[in-house]
């Protein structure tokens, strides 16, 4: 009788379990749908607090936080507004500072995130700040291109600030072209670890070699 009870229990909690981690993966599908979205919709804070929710729900899951920190991150660096962008950063590094928290090692994806919540505060006052963010921003790439060489992201986020930055200080079209086409071959043969592990960056690289035709 006791081992019927038992064996009952146990299978309760397995379809439990289950239960809860569909309704959990479904929830992180259905809003890493939108992130292709973000720079046309502007939907930055209602993604970044869905993620939020997510991850205040789940407890032991870093990607709900990565994710929030990711749309922090992208807000700050695109935000024009410069009296805005470090609050803004702020909370990006407070949601990566828990996915952290929950991973307890190194990881390719949140070094990344570093790198642009760095570049976001940069950006604020660059000739200030260099002395301060540049070398965050170089270090957090190289961390995250180490850690996994087959991450196409870092590559590509290298390209983008060399885009941008002035040619007398090192970057430009030209340097940052052949680091675009090194991410796109990492991108033709990256495979994301699951269904709801980053992989974004396709058309942000798509939309930059769109404009060296």
């Amino acid at each position: 009788m006791k081992q019927t009870i038992l064996v009952t229990a146990f299978i309760c909690c397995s379809f439990f379990s289950q239960a809860q981690s569909a309704k959990y993966e479904s929830a992180m599908k259905s809003n890493i749908s939108q992130l292709d979205s973000l720079m046309s919709e502007n939907n930055y804070a209602e993604l970044s607090d869905n993620f939020t929710r997510i991850g205040d729900a789940e407890k032991t899951q870093w990607l709900p936080y990565y994710y929030a920190a990711y749309c922090y991150a992208m807000d700050a660096v695109r935000e024009p507004d410069n009296s805005k962008k470090d609050a803004l950063a702020d909370k990006a590094d407070a949601q990566i500072t828990k996915a952290d928290a929950i991973l307890g090692k190194d990881n390719s994806e949140t070094a990344l995130i570093k790198a642009m919540i760095a570049t976001a505060h940069m950006t604020v006052d660059p000739q200030n700040r260099y002395m301060t963010y540049g070398s965050q921003i170089t270090d957090n790439i190289k961390k995250s291109e180490t850690l996994d060489p087959t991450n196409p992201r870092p590559v590509l986020f290298e390209a983008e600030n060399k885009y941008y930055t002035p040619e007398a200080y090192g970057g430009g079209k030209d340097v940052a072209k052949p680091l675009l086409e090194k991410a796109q071959e990492l991108f033709k043969n990256f495979k994301p670890e699951s269904d709801i592990s980053p992989n974004w960056g396709k058309s942000a690289l798509d939309y930059f070699l769109s404009l060296y035709k």
